[in-house]
């Protein structure tokens, strides 16, 4: 937020962009559902293109970077953890691993979202009362808060239509079956670290 207020004070024209992230097998429905959740928090929009292994991101170049650096780590983090919890059997000896780490991945990808999306509403209501407590007043010079991150949306969502026009299609949510993979995702997210240091609660700015 900080550095998208400094751009537009200073004059500095930015403008939307995309940038393609891999995201491969196995469980890359979850993984996607992760990058979801990190690009919203961080005001960008994600397009999957299943069949190509790979997710376009597009928002401003700032953002785009935090969503990347986020999404790495968090995804790591998540890949420590599961790995750690080891192979899972059902009751007659049947591995249930699959469905255990895709419902620990889902599972993981909500409650990080759920913890972004608290950051990220305290980040806007801190951004908003600075910009109030600014002397001289800021209202003149179009970076007041709400509808200044508003039309940053907007022009996010008129790149995506600009790139992708109506050839886009919603895909389906993937499931959690697993109720141990979920419990241990949600609390793996609990302790993940959301910015490369000791784990604190959800913020974004």
């Amino acid at each position: 937020i900080d550095h998208a207020l400094l751009a537009a004070e200073s004059g500095r024209e930015e403008a939307p962009g995309g940038r393609r992230l891999w995201v491969d097998n196995p469980y890359e429905a979850p993984k996607v559902t992760l990058l979801q959740t990190v690009a919203q928090a961080n005001r960008c929009r994600v397009v999957w293109s299943k069949e190509l292994g790979l997710v376009t991101v597009i928002g401003f170049p700032a953002d785009l970077d935090a969503v990347e650096l986020l999404f790495t780590s968090l995804l790591v983090q998540a890949n420590t953890a599961m790995l750690r919890a080891g192979g899972k059997l059902d009751a007659y000896g049947r591995s249930r691993t699959r469905a255990f780490r895709q419902s620990f991945l889902v599972s993981y990808a909500i409650r990080i979202g759920e913890r972004l999306a608290e950051g990220t509403g305290h980040a806007e209501q801190e951004g908003a009362a600075e910009r109030r407590a600014a002397e001289p007043p800021l209202s003149g010079n179009g970076t007041d808060l709400v509808p200044f991150l508003a039309a940053r949306r907007e022009a996010v969502d008129d790149a995506v239509d600009e790139m992708f026009g109506g050839a886009l299609t919603r895909s389906r949510s993937v499931r959690a079956t697993d109720a141990e993979g979920w419990s241990s995702g949600r609390a793996a997210a609990d302790l993940a670290s959301l910015h490369n240091h000791a784990p604190v609660a959800g913020s974004t700015r």
